[in-house]
């Protein structure tokens, strides 16, 4: 079931929705086009450890997965999207993350 401000932001083909998700080890980011039901693009700490890179669950990687999220998105041809933190907090990492998005070529 989905929160109340979930309800409320739709992604559709034009403007999909970026979706971030934080657990206590990593934080996960989604490009999600909800009028098809499929996932476009996605970053998440896991990936940047994968890459050999050592990182932690702080401020710093919320930073890279923004800035990846944002790579990917533009690679794939999606410049604008609608932003969903899932109801967290906007401050800290969700606060960094969708500033790096922002910088890196995302606009919402």
């Amino acid at each position: 079931m989905k929160g109340k401000l979930t309800r409320k932001i739709i992604g559709s083909t034009e403007r999909p929705r970026l979706s971030v998700f934080r657990s206590l080890g990593h934080i996960y980011a989604q490009v999600i086009d909800d009028d098809k039901g499929r996932t476009l693009a996605s970053a998440s700490t896991l990936d940047i450890k994968k890459a050999g890179k050592k990182i932690k669950n702080n401020i710093e990687a919320a930073k890279r997965v923004g800035e990846e999220i944002a790579k990917r998105s533009v690679a794939a041809g999606i410049k604008k999207v609608v932003f969903d933190r899932s109801g967290y907090v906007y401050h800290g990492k969700i606060a960094a993350l969708a500033q790096a998005a922002r910088s890196g070529g995302l606009e919402f």
